[in-house]
């Protein structure tokens, strides 16, 4: 058998469009290379279980080897093999049936994943790597004679006979001048690890050596001896091949810590398995978060039947589950596709919609099931759920029955749940609800006293994206309003008809303003005098809610930038009523009013957290003099 030709392509060569295009990633040529071995392998084995093979499958694996002195890299297999025949019709023909398409479909493209695999070419990958590329091979069909098949890039090729005796197939890479890189084994070893940890069938890599026990020395001590053993690079059998019934929580466990060592145990997971309308397994992990927020991408792994394909998978899993870790495998995601044709993709918006679901359905559960667990899970999950809840409106549908709302005496309600608790006592004149938070309780901690005092009950939202959920809750529950509880003073925070009788008449208001007025120096500063409850602070310092809020979301980068830009501006409110203002009133040392004035301010930027540097040094001293 001997044979010399020219692949038809009607278009321009195939091969420079390859390494032009794909060059950048061309990494990826082990994995299409090793997908190809493994595949063939286990169509030998399905032929074998129909009966259409008889003879012997033996050990069925792949394995890969490089040689640095001849710069070759081999890819052999024992799976089908091909005939002579078979080689002209599925690497020479096969794969350029669609050339012409795929020029002019892709003659523009940036991404390799665009390219490889949509037209046959998984194969033509080796090209991006190899000046030469050849294939030894042996069908499994009885009679057939080994084949051997060469090209060196251009369209011609050379089919002869073959050297191998055994069932399958040999790729033999021939590694051009820029691809060198390649020919080391740690480099091999990553990409292996990366593509190829999880293929169904045995994938060696070289050996490894080992210890192994080798009777016990004169001491009775164990002793042990180094052997060379096979490097078998994958687990052919990850968890989220196998049905749920099958496993227990440690096998969840352990397979967490094999996809993240050293990471903190998850604190639940959810196992996905459906096969209508379309194919998709995995195991989706909620790993500790607390209140840091950082977005850690590429935390899940997106497969097909095995094989890694990309950890971008901001198209298949929703925005607000990107926070999640794990694992997901679907052969209805195209092998190897853009990531503007995810977003086009059918299957995957449906698998995007079924994961929200399943997801929501596991919180629903966890939270009737087991109460008590879920809520000391908050301070991990709330994140993921208000996340959700914000950026998905179908998880907001489910998602407000088991979102919590916890307060600064720790304890957790529903929505519903704390608007009962509370409608008593802070609804207001106009019968809106006032719900009060704290977004620092330490620092807010005199407005929390003063708001207990009167019988409010106060939330705390301290998570970065407590800002945005509570413009969600405003926008979706009617008549509430949130307020942050250091906005007003716990008299004013919420608006009711309630008259607290003044002890001071408005001449003697006007004098306290102007004292007050001239003892403050500090800018952005609005005095008011006002009739509050005597045991208040003598003086309270607050800025407007709206204004607040504005400029929060502006540090966020929520779009809010002209809020952002404008000054600091506070309320300070002067208790008219407090026994100091009295005091200052009746002082008629100007000096000594000033200074009791700037004590009273002070105290209230104080219980604020605003006086520092100079300020606080020039308070401190003043109330040791005042002592």
């Amino acid at each position: 058998m001997q044979e010399k030709g020219t692949i038809s392509i009607h278009t321009e060569n195939i091969f420079p469009i390859i390494k032009k295009f794909l060059y950048s990633d061309n990494e990826i040529f082990l994995r299409e290379l090793v997908a190809n071995a493994v595949d063939a392998t286990q169509k030998i084995k399905r032929l074998s279980s129909l009966g259409e093979y008889k003879g012997a499958l033996g050990e069925l694996n792949v394995s890969v080897s490089f040689d640095a002195k001849k710069k070759t890299i081999t890819i052999s297999d024992n799976g089908l093999g091909m005939t002579g025949e078979e080689i002209k019709k599925y690497i020479n023909q096969i794969a350029f049936s669609g050339a012409t398409e795929f020029v002019e479909k892709f003659k523009d493209a940036k991404d390799a994943n665009e390219i490889i695999g949509k037209f046959g070419l998984g194969f033509y990958s080796a090209f991006m790597v190899a000046d030469q590329v050849e294939i030894q091979s042996l069908s499994y069909k009885e009679g057939s004679e080994p084949a051997r098949w060469i090209c060196d890039g251009s369209t011609e090729f050379e089919i002869s006979e073959g050297s191998r005796t055994e069932r399958g197939t040999d790729i033999i890479l021939h590694i051009n001048k820029e691809s060198k890189e390649f020919l080391d084994k740690g480099k091999l070893q990553g990409i292996l690890d990366k593509y190829c940890k999880f293929l169904p069938i045995p994938v060696q890599f070289g050996t490894k050596s080992t210890s192994e026990p080798d009777g016990e020395d004169a001491d009775g001590k164990s002793k042990y001896n180094s052997v060379e053993v096979p490097n078998i690079i994958n687990n052919t059998t990850p968890i989220w091949t196998k049905s749920p019934t099958e496993l227990k929580d440690e096998d969840y466990l352990s397979f967490y810590q094999e996809l993240y060592p050293f990471s903190e145990p998850p604190l639940f997971w959810i196992h996905l398995n459906v096969d209508y309308p379309f194919n998709l397994t995995g195991v989706l992990y909620f790993p500790k978060l607390k209140n840091d927020f950082e977005m850690q991408r590429n935390k899940i792994k997106l497969f097909s039947r095995q094989v890694f394909i990309t950890d971008e998978v901001k198209d298949v899993v929703p925005e607000f589950l990107m926070l999640l870790h794990g694992i997901i495998d679907s052969p209805d995601i195209p092998l190897n596709v853009s990531r503007s044709f995810l977003q086009a993709d059918s299957s995957v918006k449906k698998i995007n919609t079924y994961i929200t679901k399943k997801v929501a359905d596991k919180l629903a559960s966890l939270f009737k099931s087991d109460r008590k667990a879920y809520e000391d899970k908050w301070s991990d999950i709330g994140l993921f759920v208000k996340y959700g809840m914000i950026s998905e409106e179908k998880f907001y549908d489910k998602g407000k029955d088991f979102v919590l709302m916890g307060n600064t005496a720790k304890e957790y309600f529903t929505v519903e749940e704390y608007k009962e608790k509370v409608k008593a006592n802070q609804t207001d004149k106009d019968g809106n609800l006032v719900l009060l938070y704290a977004t620092d309780a330490a620092k807010q901690d005199s407005f929390i006293q003063s708001a207990n005092k009167k019988g409010y009950d106060v939330l705390l939202m301290d998570s970065p994206i407590d800002t945005h959920f509570i413009s969600q809750m405003e926008q979706k529950l009617e008549k509430v309003s949130l307020k942050r509880v250091d906005a007003a003073s716990a008299d004013k925070i919420i608006s009711k008809d309630e008259n607290i009788v003044a002890v001071l008449n408005d001449e003697e208001k006007e004098k306290v303003k102007g004292i007050f007025e001239k003892a403050i120096v500090k800018p952005g500063m609005k005095v008011e005098v006002d009739s509050l409850n005597p045991d208040e602070l003598p003086v309270i310092v607050t800025m407007d809610e709206f204004m607040r809020r504005m400029k929060d979301m502006a540090a966020m980068g929520g779009g809010m930038n002209f809020y952002g830009n404008l000054p600091d501006s506070y309320n300070v409110t002067i208790n008219g009523n407090h026994k100091l203002v009295g005091k200052i009133l009746q002082t008629s040392d100007e000096a000594e009013q000033t200074q009791l004035a700037k004590q009273a301010f002070d105290l209230a930027l104080l219980s604020q957290g605003m006086l520092t540097g100079a300020e606080l040094t020039e308070f401190v001293n003043r109330s040791v003099s005042l002592i």
